[in-house]
């Protein structure tokens, strides 16, 4: 019995080992900043409506930097500047109304405040292509931490621009009240939800 249990105590040691976190492994691409590739990046969010339906926006004027270290990918950095103004919802009356001002304008603030960032302040890995990115969010002039789940989906030569390129997939979530956000809930969710793809090609 005493050598099953050992023999069970070392294959479960080999299965966490097998699992564990990969991420600071080293990148086969070069150190130093990457800057993101516009065509190919989104930052959408939603809300719940009326607890009817995930209501999605999105923003279309924004860019990143990542000062990447390949050989501890842990220790890598990114930077988010957006514009509120940039707000889209595809409302579909815009003769009736410009949402989207509308939006920017009484939830994001953005004349008081004309800018949204984010600048990380660690990075966990959580597997062997994925982590846990902390940063600092200021939205409508207030700074808050926020977390995001982000997969690596790629690093390696880019097939077309034959220079060194990542991809990655991040999403998270955070209260907006906690940036004093509070018009209209519980009616629109307190919640906002993330989602966002982004191609970085290097500097």
């Amino acid at each position: 019995m005493r050598i099953l249990l050992k023999s069970l105590a070392l294959a479960a040691a080999l299965s966490c080992a097998s699992l564990a976190p990969a991420w600071s492994q080293s990148l086969s691409v070069p150190a130093g900043e990457y800057v993101l590739e516009k065509t190919h990046a989104s930052v959408t969010w939603r809300v719940k409506h009326l607890g009817l339906s995930n209501y999605p926006a999105r923003f279309v004027t924004f860019d990143s930097t990542i000062q990447l270290d390949p050989k501890t990918v842990t220790k890598s950095s990114v930077t988010v500047t957006i514009d509120p103004r940039s707000v889209r919802t595809e409302y579909p009356f815009p003769d009736k109304e410009d949402f989207d001002k509308v939006i920017a304008e009484k939830f994001l603030m953005a004349g008081e405040h004309p800018s949204i960032s984010f600048a990380s302040t660690g990075l966990v890995a959580t597997g062997a292509t994925t982590g846990k990115l902390t940063g600092n969010l200021t939205l409508a002039g207030v700074t808050k931490p926020v977390t995001l789940d982000v997969t690596l989906n790629a690093a390696k030569e880019h097939p077309f621009r034959k220079v060194p390129a990542l991809g990655f997939s991040a999403t998270g979530s955070f209260k907006r009240s906690d940036f004093g956000i509070t018009d209209l809930i519980p009616m629109v969710s307190d919640e906002v939800e993330l989602i966002i793809e982004a191609e970085f090609l290097k500097k």
